[in-house]
């Protein structure tokens, strides 16, 4: 009697008995060939459409008059194309005043978004860096922080500057959006792994101090993360509104989010017929446009930051 031998001879098989592979001839999904979801689909296609319909909304209005603002379907292009007409009515509406909130902004968000981002990587790099006394406290700080409103704050937050006669000034502005949290940790998290604590001792023992070591060595390695935080408290202290609507009585000191909804509150209870919701309009177009373009100027900057700072998260 002939006895079959075990000894493979090719691969997946043995001599005299195959082996039948479990799902031989399905076709394989991997992350270049995903698997077809219909309703993953349209519910993506709804969700798009939900986010973009406000902001096709706003650009087709802001090209009417304010007679076609009233007068037309939303959706539906007006008469006449006064997007050029409604841009030079907000820059010289009320004596140009957009201008003033236009450069206020600025200002809150140039130097609050940059003072934030740099203390967030000063602080990330001692969290993740350094060992002090009382650094698992302040650990437990900083994450607790993150879970707290802002909005829950704004109100202490007045009762102290108004202690110190610093409301109604731009100060009362700048000094809270120099705190970041969660800019904190994501750089706490991003030093951790994208700075080698070996190439710090090097730079030690070469008599560079604590500070050079920080910016010459650590900070250069920390701009994928520094641009998401900046990003981030860009966008943050652009669409603030609910602090400097409380801080600030002189219109001259509004950032755009304040003022443009006076504007609105300005054409909503107008009697006379001097509506101007096509200026309410088109200002806030003018407003998301910075946003706009600084999303998709840093973007892979702002993609980068988060998957790095995420491997250890």
């Amino acid at each position: 009697m002939r006895s079959i031998s075990s000894r493979p001879t090719e691969a997946g098989k043995v001599s005299g008995t195959p082996i039948r592979h479990p799902g031989r001839g399905r076709r394989l999904h991997t992350i270049d060939n995903p698997r077809k979801n219909t309703v993953l689909t349209v519910m993506t296609g709804l969700f798009t459409l939900y986010c973009l319909l406000p902001l096709v909304w706003l650009v087709i209005n802001a090209t009417k008059s304010q007679a076609d603002f009233v007068s037309s379907f939303g959706l539906a292009p007006g008469h006449e194309f006064a997007l050029w007409d409604n841009i030079v009515g907000v820059f010289t509406f009320q004596d140009g005043i957009f201008s003033r909130w236009l450069l206020n902004t600025l200002l809150y968000v140039v130097v609050g978004a940059t003072v934030s981002t740099f203390l967030a990587a000063l602080g990330g790099y001692a969290l993740a860096k350094l060992d002090f006394t009382g650094k698992r406290v302040f650990l437990f700080v900083v994450l607790g922080s993150i879970s707290v409103p802002g909005i829950a704050l704004a109100i202490p937050q007045f009762l102290l500057f108004a202690q110190v006669g610093m409301t109604n000034t731009p100060w009362a502005i700048l000094i809270p959006s120099f705190i970041n949290p969660f800019g904190l940790y994501l750089m706490w998290v991003f030093t951790a792994e994208a700075v080698p604590s070996g190439l710090l001792e090097a730079a030690k023992i070469d008599g560079a101090g604590e500070f050079r070591t920080f910016l010459q060595i650590a900070l250069p390695m920390l701009a994928p993360a520094s641009v998401t935080v900046l990003l981030f408290s860009f966008v943050s202290i652009w669409n603030n509104y609910f602090l400097p609507l409380i801080m600030l009585k002189d219109p001259d000191w509004y950032p755009l989010t304040v003022g443009i909804n006076q504007w609105n509150k300005l054409g909503s209870t107008a009697g006379n017929g001097a509506l101007i919701q096509n200026l309410v309009i088109t200002s806030s177009l003018l407003t998301i446009i910075p946003l706009i373009a600084a999303f998709l100027s840093l973007q892979r900057y702002w993609q980068s930051g988060l998957s790095l700072g995420a491997i250890k998260g």
